[in-house]
């Protein structure tokens, strides 16, 4: 009789516990964000990267927002290395900028060649 307990509660809580750690990392900002690659980001739609955009805003006011003197060396290095790659995507998904004094700089540069 134990052993039929056993055999029906040990599934059963395996998959509580399972569907219980799937769930906690949706629309969480303290989680990292899973971070699409390049071929992904070209396929989306304007409004699919306005969200992922305002998903990294989130997750970067939430880092800024914590305090980092409780964590590790091993935590606040990966805390790093996911703001730069997030900081990599952004430009990825906005595209790149050229201010208005590089600008300038190209067109004398180009005017001075030809």
């Amino acid at each position: 009789m134990k052993t039929f307990k056993f055999l029906f509660l040990l599934p059963a809580f395996l998959f509580f516990f399972t569907i219980r750690g799937l769930s906690e990392g949706i629309n969480d900002p303290s989680a990292p964000l899973n971070l699409p690659s390049k071929q992904e980001i070209a396929t989306m739609t304007e409004q699919q990267k306005k969200a992922l955009v305002q998903q990294m805003k989130d997750r970067v006011e939430y880092i800024r927002a914590m305090d980092r003197s409780q964590l590790t060396k091993e935590e606040r290095k990966a805390l790093r290395t996911e703001l730069r790659n997030m900081r990599k995507e952004s430009r990825a998904v906005t595209g790149v900028y050229i201010s208005v004094g590089a600008l300038i700089i190209i067109i004398l540069l180009l005017i001075i060649i030809i």
